[in-house]
């Protein structure tokens, strides 16, 4: 089922309650859209989180689960998950987040050790939850690094804020 991983731990090592206030659909194809476009970008590790590795960039690698595994969030893989989308809002959504650490030295780019997440969306009416999994990696992002980020770039893609956190994370 596209969106839903089959293994999500149980055990999380964050979790953020937030009232919505557009529709779950609307919230979702923003999600989708937002996650796509990030694969695309660098960002400076400052940006993130507060850096403890110095003039570091991270890339994201982001994937939307389906069953048993991940799918690369590209442009096919939007457009599939925006067209199920279309049919029935998701309950549950499911993320891989892969992130891969570069230091820049001498005017070198060196690899640094990745950080690999799962991050679940649950939806209801008027409520979204986030839970964040840490697999495996240094941690140079947090995950409660990981919703900030997550939710501001939510929030950017709109006029208003639309996500209240209803809890401290």
């Amino acid at each position: 089922m596209l969106g839903f991983y089959d293994n999500f731990p149980e055990n999380v090592h964050e979790t953020a309650l937030f009232a919505i206030s557009i529709s779950t659909k609307r919230l979702q194809q923003t999600l989708i859209r937002m996650f796509q476009e990030t694969n695309t970008k660098t960002f400076n590790l400052e940006d993130i989180a507060d850096p403890s590795v110095p003039q570091c960039t991270v890339n994201f690698e982001l994937g939307i689960a389906e069953a048993n595994n991940f799918n690369y969030l590209d442009n096919e893989e939007a457009n599939k998950a925006l067209n199920v989308l279309q049919k029935k809002p998701f309950q549950i959504m499911d993320f891989y987040c892969g992130l891969r650490y570069h230091k820049m030295q001498n005017k070198k780019k060196t690899s640094l050790k990745f950080d690999y997440y799962m991050a679940r969306f649950t939806f209801n009416k008027d409520h979204m939850e986030i839970r964040i999994f840490h697999e495996r990696g240094p941690r140079y992002v947090s995950p409660k690094d990981m919703v900030s980020f997550f939710v501001d770039k939510i929030n950017e893609a709109f006029s208003k804020k639309i996500l209240k956190s209803l809890k401290p994370s």
